[in-house]
């Protein structure tokens, strides 16, 4: 934040600016922007899950020592790799979205048990694919957002499929790609190492206007505990991916 936006406390009311002016973060203290307001609520919206760690959480990974002796301090500064799902380390970070229509229709767009969705017809929502090998794409959902009329609220969260709870090591993001205006940032950066699953924004369609809402509430079961947090009211069982 600038120096003068603490001397008008109305011109950063709606969001945190990142970047050169080409990303908005939505933090504790700005959780909300209007995708109606900046001209985006139209079109298709790209949320896209991506995740860093540092190389001092693998298990048996050898530190890089060139440049140790010119530079001592890096010795005290972990490096940091790229990575998106389970090709570096055993934790596989999945994408998904609760939604609900304005007719009453409720459900999960997820890659456990192979609820894609779709973008042409309800829930007008749709996973490009389950990425578990860290793909640099990622793992992305799809909001057709030409038919916002027909979507009352989404909730898109992230979950830790079957390993071990690493959200304090895996420093996740997620980024959303509107059709019109600057990108949308949400880092998952609380403290919750035995979290198992986090619900990282909603969207609500609030007498046609489409806001967005960062969240980021970290619980400690899965999409039946987010779906009791959230209010759905789905009935959930235990599911299992294929082995590739």
């Amino acid at each position: 934040m600038a120096f003068w936006d603490n001397l008008f406390p109305g011109r950063a009311d709606d969001f945190d600016m990142g970047g050169a002016g080409n990303s908005i973060d939505l933090t504790r203290r700005r959780p909300l922007v209007s995708l109606s307001k900046q001209g985006a609520a139209t079109g298709s919206l790209r949320v896209n899950l991506s995740w860093r760690m540092r190389t001092s959480d693998l298990d048996g990974r050898p530190r890089q020592a060139g440049g140790l002796l010119r530079h001592p301090s890096r010795l005290f500064k972990p490096e940091e790799v790229q990575a998106h799902t389970q090709g570096v380390v055993n934790v596989d970070l999945d994408l998904g979205c609760l939604y609900e229509l304005a007719d009453g229709t409720k459900g999960v767009v997820q890659p456990l048990g192979g609820f894609l969705g779709h973008m042409n017809e309800p829930p007008y929502v749709q996973l490009s694919g389950d990425d578990r090998f860290g793909a640099p794409s990622g793992e992305t959902i799809f909001v057709n957002l030409d038919h916002r009329d027909e979507i009352k609220r989404l909730l898109f969260f992230v979950y830790i499929y079957d390993q071990t709870p690493a959200f304090d090591r895996t420093h996740a993001k997620v980024t959303l790609y509107p059709s019109n205006g600057p990108r949308i940032e949400i880092e998952l950066d609380e403290h919750a190492p035995q979290a198992r699953s986090c619900a990282v924004f909603s969207v609500q369609n609030l007498k046609g206007e489409l806001t967005v809402r960062r969240e980021v509430r970290f619980v400690y079961g899965f999409q039946a505990e987010l779906d009791r947090l959230y209010g759905w009211g789905l009935q959930w069982g235990r599911g299992y991916k294929t082995k590739t």
